[in-house]
């Protein structure tokens, strides 16, 4: 029986498997879609598959749950970057990723809990687009921090927010695909609250760079200052503005090892 170690890691709640890349299997989009399976597998939002690369400490192809591939996520590079952390003691980690190269920056470590920040390049912030869906319309704003999102900013979250973000998804608007992030305020404009809505996963309780694109939208349009702390049902993570380039802060933890019996 073959085995494949893996190592599960959380950032906010967003669960990603971290495994070397070497090990992958033939059909890595099936194996990914079985690992991933919170019944019949380990569970996680996505793999990150980490291979070796000439000029960064470490390159990272990521695959959703659902098997297909994302250019990067915010939270899974946090992860990466606390692994490498924790096997080759760096404080500052380089990764290559489907968005180019991301430099994560320890900020705190409390065990198997570390904080990075990452400097996640610029938000490309388009006009506000209004969807006709076949529940209504919304209004939102497209932002690209590398992948698609569309940032819906509300007074409250509804309750069929997960079924709208769905309808935005599958929209002809967004041929590959689009991240859906619901974003209310907090009290201030340092504050703002959001739920997430991603391509290959679905709801999730996280998302780096949708917490990265929600918050450019808001502080393109006025809705918020930099920087901003934005509050999900998994955690809180900070986002900031630097001249034309956005940084993200948050915690990663490293959860657990195993292996992954093949049959």
């Amino acid at each position: 029986m073959r085995n494949i170690p893996f190592v599960k890691a959380s950032a906010c709640g967003n669960d990603f498997l971290l495994i070397d890349g070497a090990r992958a299997p033939q059909d890595v989009a099936a194996f990914t879609r079985r690992i991933c399976d919170r019944h019949e597998g380990v569970g996680a939002d996505g793999v990150a598959w980490m291979l070796a690369h000439f000029s960064a400490d470490v390159e990272i192809r990521l695959i959703n749950a659902d098997g297909s591939a994302a250019e990067i996520s915010g939270n899974g590079t946090r992860c990466v970057a606390a692994y490498v952390c924790q096997q080759q003691g760096k404080e500052r980690v380089s990764v290559m990723t489907g968005a180019g190269l991301k430099i994560c920056t320890l900020t705190a470590r409390r065990d198997s809990e570390y904080e990075f920040e990452i400097e996640m390049g610029e938000a490309a912030v388009e006009p506000e687009l209004t969807l006709a869906l076949k529940s209504g319309e919304v209004r939102g704003i497209p932002v690209s921090m590398g992948n698609p999102h569309f940032a819906v900013f509300v007074p409250e979250f509804s309750g069929n927010w997960q079924a709208r973000s769905a309808e935005i998804q599958h929209s002809l608007r967004f041929p590959q695909g689009v991240n859906v992030e619901w974003v209310a305020p907090a009290g201030s404009k340092h504050d703002l609250r959001a739920r997430f809505f991603e391509r290959g996963a679905g709801e999730t309780l996280s998302s780096g760079t949708g917490s990265c694109a929600a918050v450019a939208a808001a502080i393109a349009t006025g809705r918020a200052q930099s920087p901003v702390k934005l509050q999900a049902p998994g955690g809180a993570q900070t986002v900031r503005k630097e001249g034309n380039k956005i940084f993200l802060r948050g915690p990663a933890r490293l959860l657990c090892q195993g292996e992954f019996f093949l049959s």
